[in-house]
């Protein structure tokens, strides 16, 4: 089924979703369309529930080692985030993960790690860091073999605030600690490249 035939039947069974809701129809009505509308989008086979966008000629992934370029960042950040960022393709994609040339390609590095004070407070007249802020930025390279208008490069960044009396070497030997804030990358990567969020 093509994309156009898809869209306008999502939008029919988007109209008769509405209409259900809003008529004094019986519930086996309102059920028996909502049963219809969701065939029609799982019929597409473009929309999924979890969020995703992707054009049923797409089958495969690739991603290839994100590097870790920037001179703060911990030894495991490469492997770390290059297996997170697979697990999470893998978990909400039906796409199959292969080693090169995928319908969806992914590469880049990590270019910023960094630890900086990140709200100053008056203590006794002296200015002090009420918290610290770990800061993490990727850039990504994104191809979408079966429709180069969706490929992209792109710096993603974002952080998370830790106590004052935290310093970065606590952080950096805390796997979990910088975790928090590469799920969020990852999942913003994942948004931009497959969910045209």
């Amino acid at each position: 089924m093509t994309w156009s035939k898809c869209k306008a039947l999502l939008a029919v069974g988007c109209q008769l979703l509405a209409i259900s809701f809003f008529s004094l129809f019986s519930r086996r009505t309102i059920s028996f369309q909502l049963l219809a509308l969701s065939l029609t989008i799982s019929g597409c086979g473009i929309y999924s529930f979890n969020g995703t966008n992707i054009d049923p000629a797409v089958r495969t992934i690739s991603i290839a080692t994100i590097t870790n370029n920037a001179p703060q960042g911990p030894a495991f950040l490469t492997q770390r985030f290059t297996e997170d960022l697979k697990d999470y393709f893998q978990r909400n994609t039906n796409l199959k993960l292969v080693p090169r040339d995928g319908d969806l390609q992914f590469d880049g590095n990590i270019v910023a790690y960094d630890f900086a004070p990140a709200s100053i407070q008056k203590i006794d007249g002296i200015d002090q860091a009420g918290s610290n802020r770990l800061t993490i930025q990727v850039k990504i390279r994104f191809t979408n073999t079966k429709d180069d208008k969706q490929s992209f490069e792109q710096l993603f960044q974002n952080f998370d605030d830790y106590a004052a009396n935290r310093n970065i070497a606590t952080i950096n030997s805390d796997p979990t600690a910088v975790r928090t804030t590469t799920d969020k990358i990852i999942t913003d990567i994942f948004n931009k490249s497959v969910a045209n969020w």
